[in-house]
């Protein structure tokens, strides 16, 4: 039996949404993966790494998952439940969580790692990641590119324009860590197909990766949520596409 738009409601605004894993929507919405595997490529660079910080870890769920750590492993984070999580996730493994407010400057000492790696950063600072780098050390994230799930995005907040469109697109990347001091030596992007199963799904993402409809409520969008909701049920699952890029930068080595 169908459930009703009120149940599903209520269960997505009650789940926590804290941490980056997105296990509740499992039979609920699939997001298509990039081919290039971006957490067994960065655990591979973790296992040749001596220091390594995780910029932005969530709950420390990626970094969790590598297999063999480095001696010297930290993680920044800004939301403080996502720190507490991150700390009982990491702590066991010998890594260290700091409370950062994703502001420059990181707090660490210039040249402190060899390895920066950071997955789907809302923000990235290109001269404090290369001023913590050490002269040769790498820069290695997945990054959301433009208009990632903007099919979902437009559904709430109507035509968006270009330039918003056009954000976080992976060539200001290359020029930003250019401009910091670094060279890039590996950047692709795919564009990835999403699906939303039930209106519940689209609420729990919504709350969860906030920057996609700022300030977000069910009373807000009631009306388009319900709508929303008819839709899937007459029309089948929600697409939308999602945008990824994967960047590897080193820091100069001076002559």
């Amino acid at each position: 039996m169908a459930r009703t738009f009120e149940d599903l409601v209520a269960e997505a605004e009650a789940v926590p949404v804290e941490g980056w894993d997105f296990s509740w929507l499992e039979g609920r919405a699939t997001e298509q993966r990039p081919s290039w595997g971006y957490q067994r490529m960065m655990g591979e660079r973790m296992g040749r790494a001596s220091a390594a910080l995780d910029v932005q870890t969530g709950g420390g769920e990626v970094l969790a998952g590598v297999p063999k750590l480095p001696p010297l492993v930290a993680a920044t984070e800004s939301w403080p439940p996502n720190v507490a999580k991150a700390t009982r996730a990491l702590h066991p493994l010998g890594a260290v969580v700091v409370h950062d407010e994703d502001e420059p400057p990181l707090p660490f000492a210039a040249g402190a790692f060899d390895l920066v790696v950071s997955r789907h950063p809302v923000t990235v600072w290109w001269e404090e990641i290369a001023r913590v780098l050490r002269p040769g050390g790498t820069y290695f994230s997945q990054q959301v590119g433009p208009a990632s799930v903007f099919e979902l995005v437009e559904y709430f907040l109507g035509p968006q324009p270009e330039e918003v469109r056009r954000k976080r697109h992976p060539d200001d990347a290359r020029r930003a860590a250019e401009a910091a001091g670094l060279e890039v030596v590996d950047l692709r992007s795919e564009f990835l197909r999403t699906e939303f199963f039930d209106v519940g799904a689209v609420i729990y993402f919504l709350r969860k990766v906030i920057w996609m409809v700022p300030g977000f409520t069910v009373d807000q969008y009631a009306d388009r949520l319900r709508q929303l909701h008819d839709r899937i049920e007459n029309e089948g699952p929600f697409v939308a596409h999602t945008a990824r890029f994967l960047i590897e930068a080193r820091k100069r080595t001076r002559a």
